[in-house]
């Protein structure tokens, strides 16, 4: 999923932990949304769990395991339910539905966009991994099935197929909230997690001279599928600006804009593109 954008508006925080220096460029440095990172709960059919309402107190207000407290905010990846195969189908919704209008209801409420992770979607018989993205006045602007379902077969590690329940979307999605970041909810494992998820953001943020800030659940090592959680922020150079552990925990970090337009003036890939030698094609709109 991937956000467009020039600025957020600041929002306050006691517990600010910035991990920027340059605060004195008020027209250029932003604050990028909180970064929570907390456990998923499945939610039961009749309707939200106590404990998504305590988790939502407790991480100031935010929805769980997600980007809170200013205008943009992620949640986590399948997470209103367990991330397993067996458990997507019975967990599966129709959008709109429960969760989502959950959702909807607190953009609207804390006029934020909010990117809601992503939930198991059944649509038309079949089951999707579908993230569903909400405008501050709590529309729904996009509805993004994933693409490239996640299989894996590490002999005496690790072996999970979202395939196995789940269909590939067939279309891309994109949204402006006016913000120059990248946002992944993901919930990678202890194989590829140490190995690939710090790696693959860096690379990202550097390919595209972006802010990329990725939303993990929170580690729990009782789970049929244990993730790696360390939910992360990384600036267009490739620096880790600031990461999470396993526990849960909130994140803050700043955008610079500045830094962002200087890093993108000395190294000007995007006026390098060779159009006699390749394009970009979209298949479907």
């Amino acid at each position: 999923m991937c956000t467009k954008s020039e600025a957020y508006s600041p929002t306050q925080n006691n517990h600010k932990q910035s991990q920027t220096n340059s605060t004195e460029q008020s027209s250029k440095l932003i604050e990028a949304p909180p970064l929570g990172q907390s456990l998923t709960t499945p939610l039961p059919r009749a309707g939200l769990s106590p404990a998504f309402h305590a988790r939502r107190k407790r991480l100031t207000g935010s929805f769980p395991c997600g980007l809170w407290s200013s205008e943009e905010e992620p949640c986590l990846e399948c997470f209103n339910s367990p991330y397993g195969t067996n458990y997507f189908p019975e967990y599966a919704e129709k959008i709109p539905g429960e969760t989502t209008q959950k959702l909807s209801e607190v953009a609207k409420e804390s006029s934020i966009y909010l990117i809601g992770g992503s939930i198991p979607e059944e649509d038309a018989g079949k089951l999707y991994n579908t993230c569903p993205v909400f405008g501050p006045d709590g529309n729904l602007l996009v509805k993004h099935k994933k693409i490239h379902l996640f299989d894996i077969d590490v002999p005496g590690k690790i072996t999970f197929q979202e395939s196995k329940t789940l269909s590939p979307g067939d279309s891309f999605s994109t949204f402006d909230t006016r913000c120059q970041l990248l946002v992944y909810p993901g919930a990678f494992n202890l194989t590829t997690g140490p190995a690939h998820w710090e790696l693959l953001q860096r690379a990202r943020a550097v390919d595209n001279q972006v802010y990329v800030a990725t939303a993990s659940p929170a580690r729990d090592d009782k789970a049929s599928y244990v993730v790696w959680g360390h939910s992360t922020v990384v600036d267009p150079w490739g620096q880790v600006l600031t990461k999470a552990g396993t526990e849960e925990t909130i994140l803050y970090s700043d955008i610079d804009l500045k830094k962002l337009a200087e890093i993108r003036q000395q190294i000007p890939i995007l006026k390098q593109k060779r159009a006699d030698l390749y394009t970009v094609e979209t298949k479907k709109p």
